[in-house]
């Protein structure tokens, strides 16, 4: 297949001007009005991370986050939203329209991989991807529209497999809205944002909710970023919980100029020297002004339940249609000095799915018992290129490769009650992959590769008061690679011969946990964790080879907090420590050793709402032997806001209140910059950005 065929112009996604028409149409005919809501209670109840969670989940390390919190703090792109689950930590490093950076429980997950995420039943994550295997775009989120996310960590559940290592969030948007909303937002550096949205009943017993969003700003970069983003959703729903079905309808497009990371002799000098002469250079300076890229992506889904007396049945079913074109550059010019060493990767696939659950009630002998038996099917056809480029223009092909994918698994869970006190939650899950590569620049890289993995679970929960329980959990998961690392045989670059990978890569983890609310208004859990890696091979989508590496064991503690004494006053603390080493000892490049966020909310004080949050991201070896470490990040952020009259508020936003010169990343290779004889070992960072402000006017009719 041509080049042209795999990097064509990336046309709008077709389900943003459907929703935006759709979207008028909703909000001319919408009758809804949102009442005040009550207030003046006397008890304090706490709805935090679990939401009253004791009795309700299977390990101290997951929960569910309500729609409440989600309000409470700031956050600067949309991805932040995964910050809500006690342990993330997310960043970004190329831009606002790549992936972001995730880190938790010792894991640099890179652009996604070991995090499963679903939006509204969808799965984010993508395999074989251009960039990165697990590459989890989630820059597509409407952070107003989540209602919740249900999230857990590691391998004890057997609803979730692949990409699931570290743990996994089901983010879930409402169906519905009290009253339509219209939100402007403005800050700084051509900072603008738009959203609208609502919903209606367009015949009785169906709702209508679509909401459009639209955004352009140019950061503190040196090269203005121009991102120019349009996203947009439509859903239509009708039922109850116990009876119901909703269709929903997502695109989003948007393109970028990126500022890559720097190197840190760079900013030392403060100067660079070229050809035609030196200038100056800072932090928000780049080295390659035409890095960037631009994508799309499209879906619709299904969703139907129905919940009797035989049980309840979820059948659910999607489509994706996806592309990338990225371009980056993060070794300047040490593979081709005369024109730089930018080069391209590309994206192009369609993703069909679905699944299929059943959860019914009943004994095992005496004991009673639920049982959820499911499937779970997936199948990406996959077009993936990785190109040298010259200002976004592939001059040579590394690889090309078009690959179909197919992923499929069966699972089993049952949750038995020995006494009133003791349950036992019994899993067995059995995944199945199968690839087929067709290597386009080098046939001999091309082939079929396929594995099955069988994982049991276990997890022991103990009530050792009503308001206080004990959890055990071990289980063992999986972690798949990159199918062109599967039936690769050649380096594309050196034609060196390599070794293929195994399709799956099994992994095995415990962690005991405990969890009370003993104390009126105070909800706390603890835990230890353990999670052994038989290895950590890595398909590397910058050179389109795999890089090998030993198995892996990581351990840890998380310290979870969430007091609300007063119905004003809400406390949110969380705490992790984690120590990450390869099976010979050495350490694991960029894992972090603590991360933590601790954030205070003020709430409905007079018409006042105020939260400050301190965001804490540690230390981690840069390279094995733990001679260069990152430096820690700790920044605060604010939100306070103001109601000015019953349906209209303003909201200011401030990041980074202090103004601290802070990294997003962090990582330590060589690169060569011009005029340098050879290529330089070196620390290499992307700078968080400076102090901004955001301020946001809402109002609702």
């Amino acid at each position: 297949m041509s080049f042209l065929s795999s990097t064509r112009f990336l046309r709008p996604a077709r389900p943003v001007c459907l929703v935006s028409g759709l979207l008028t149409l909703s909000f001319a005919a919408s009758a809804n009005h949102g009442g005040p809501v009550s207030g003046g209670t006397q008890t304090v109840v706490v709805q935090g991370h679990y939401d009253n969670a004791v009795g309700t989940q299977d390990a101290a390390s997951a929960g569910r986050i309500g729609q409440q919190l989600l309000k409470s703090r700031p956050a600067q792109r949309p991805g932040e939203v995964l910050e809500f689950v006690p342990g993330v930590i997310v960043t970004q490093h190329s831009g606002d329209g790549k992936a972001n950076q995730y880190f938790l429980r010792g894991f640099n997950l890179d652009h996604g991989t070991d995090f499963a995420t679903t939006v509204g039943g969808v799965p984010v994550n993508l395999p074989t991807h251009g960039h990165g295997h697990g590459y989890s775009d989630l820059n597509f989120l409407l952070p107003e529209l989540v209602e919740r996310i249900e999230y857990r960590k590691g391998p004890y559940f057997a609803t979730v497999g692949d990409f699931a290592a570290a743990g996994s969030a089901d983010i879930r948007y409402r169906l519905s809205l009290p009253a339509p909303v219209v939100q402007v937002s403005v800050g700084p550096d051509r900072y603008r944002r738009g959203l609208v949205a609502g919903s209606f009943a367009p015949t009785p017993g169906i709702t209508l909710l679509g909401a459009l969003e639209s955004t352009g700003a140019d950061g503190p970069w040196a090269v203005a970023q121009g991102l120019r983003k349009t996203n947009g959703l439509l859903t239509l729903s009708s039922g109850t919980r116990a009876q119901g079905w909703q269709v929903s309808a997502m695109g989003y497009s948007s393109r970028w100029t990126a500022t890559d990371q720097v190197p840190q002799r760079l900013l030392d000098a403060g100067s660079l020297s070229t050809p035609s002469g030196t200038r100056p250079f800072g932090r928000f300076d780049s080295l390659d002004p035409t890095t960037g890229g631009q994508t799309r992506r499209a879906s619709l889904s299904g969703e139907w339940h129905h919940d009797g007396a035989m049980g309840k049945t979820t059948l659910s079913a999607y489509a994706i249609d996806y592309e990338l074109d990225l371009n980056s550059n993060f070794t300047y010019f040490q593979e081709r000095p005369a024109s730089g060493d930018q080069f391209k990767q590309t994206d192009s696939r369609q993703v069909v799915g679905a699944s299929a659950t059943h959860v019914f009630n009943h004994a095992l002998g005496d004991f009673p018992a639920r049982t959820l038996v499911g499937t779970q099917l997936r199948h990406d056809r996959i077009h993936v290129g990785l190109f040298d480029s010259v200002a976004r223009v592939a001059t040579a092909t590394v690889r090309e490769d078009l690959v179909r994918q197919s992923q499929a698994s069966l699972f089993a869970q049952s949750s038995v009650e020995l006494t009133d006190e003791f349950r036992v939650v019994l899993g067995l899950r059995a995944d199945h992959i199968a690839a087929r590569v067709n290597a386009l620049s080098l046939p001999d890289n091309g082939g079929r590769a396929s594995a099955w993995q069988v994982s049991p679970k276990l997890s022991l929960v103990y009530a050792v008061t009503p308001r206080t329980e004990l959890y055990f959990n071990v289980g063992r998961g999986l972690h798949s690679n990159d199918a062109r690392g599967m039936t690769a045989q050649f380096d594309p670059k050196t034609f060196a011969p390599v070794d293929r990978v195994q399709p799956l890569v099994p992994l095995t983890g415990a962690e005991l946990g405990f969890r009370t609310e003993a104390i009126a208004g105070l909800q706390s859990s603890v835990t230890l964790w353990s999670l052994r890696s038989a290895s950590e091979l890595v398909y590397v989508g910058d050179a389109g080879a795999t890089e090998a590496s030993l198995g892996s064991r990581r351990r840890g503690v998380e310290f979870n907090n969430r007091w609300q004494p007063l119905p004003w006053f809400l406390l949110d603390a969380d705490l992790a420590f984690s120590h990450a080493r390869f099976r010979d000892g050495s350490r694991i490049p960029n894992a972090v050793d603590r991360v933590a966020s601790v954030a205070t909310t003020l709430k409905d004080l007079d018409g006042w709402t105020a939260s400050l949050q301190w965001r804490y991201l540690g230390s981690g070896a840069l390279i094995e032997d733990n001679s260069v470490r990152s430096v820690p990040s700790s920044t605060f952020n604010l939100r306070v806001t103001r109601n000015l009259a019953k349906n209209v508020a303003l909201t200011l936003d401030v990041f980074n209140i202090f103004d601290r010169d802070v990294n997003d990343i962090q990582y330590f290779y060589e690169s060569q910059l011009p005029g340098e004889a050879a290529p330089v070992a070196d620390r290499h960072l992307h700078p968080a950005e400076p102090r901004s402000l955001r301020l946001t006017l809402q109002a609702s009719f």
